[in-house]
């Protein structure tokens, strides 16, 4: 990740595992921990919302809606800015579903991540906009119809695997 100390510009800067580094020169620490994401489980008549990426990574392929959480935000918080900005879509009743590890490539740096999953079942199907530059389609799906090599990210895939088993269950 780092050739040069971002505090003394030394190339005596290594890691041990990836997540902290340490320069030997004047013993800069940095440790670049797990990003946290949020994911929502939007539902409506044994419908999953689903949307197709309009960039990388993952252009072209299946995901959740959600994002990244900001600095001094909470979970809901981001979960609610996310779905407004990407589907002008309010939803403030949310059940915490579980959390998976990512790993998310981003212009040539690789990412960690924990995405933290949320749901809602809607009763009736909203209006939603679409903000083309992240999202180039809408998909309502039954579960029989979602196949899971077309969605993007190995821990949304597994969401969407066990939304499915829990539906198929009841």
């Amino acid at each position: 990740m780092f050739t040069h100390c971002p505090h003394c510009a030394a190339t005596t800067i290594s890691s041990a595992n990836g997540h902290r580094f340490v320069c030997e020169s004047c013993h800069f620490e940095y440790f670049h921990n797990t990003a946290t994401a949020v994911a929502a489980l939007v539902q409506w008549q044994g419908k999953l919302l689903l949307t197709r990426r309009a960039r990388n990574p993952g252009k072209d392929m299946l995901d959740l809606p959600g994002g990244f959480v900001d600095h001094n935000e909470s979970l809901e918080e981001a979960l609610s800015r996310e779905l407004q900005e990407e589907l002008a879509l309010d939803i403030s009743h949310w059940r915490y579903v579980c959390s998976r590890p990512n790993t998310y490539q981003y212009n040539g740096i690789t990412y960690k991540t924990c995405d933290c999953a949320f749901e809602a079942t809607l009763s009736q199907q909203p209006d939603i906009t679409v903000a083309e530059d992240e999202i180039s389609e809408l998909i309502w799906a039954l579960p029989a119809d979602i196949r899971l090599e077309d969605i993007a990210f190995p821990s949304i895939r597994n969401l969407v695997g066990g939304w499915i088993a829990k539906q198929q269950s009841t």
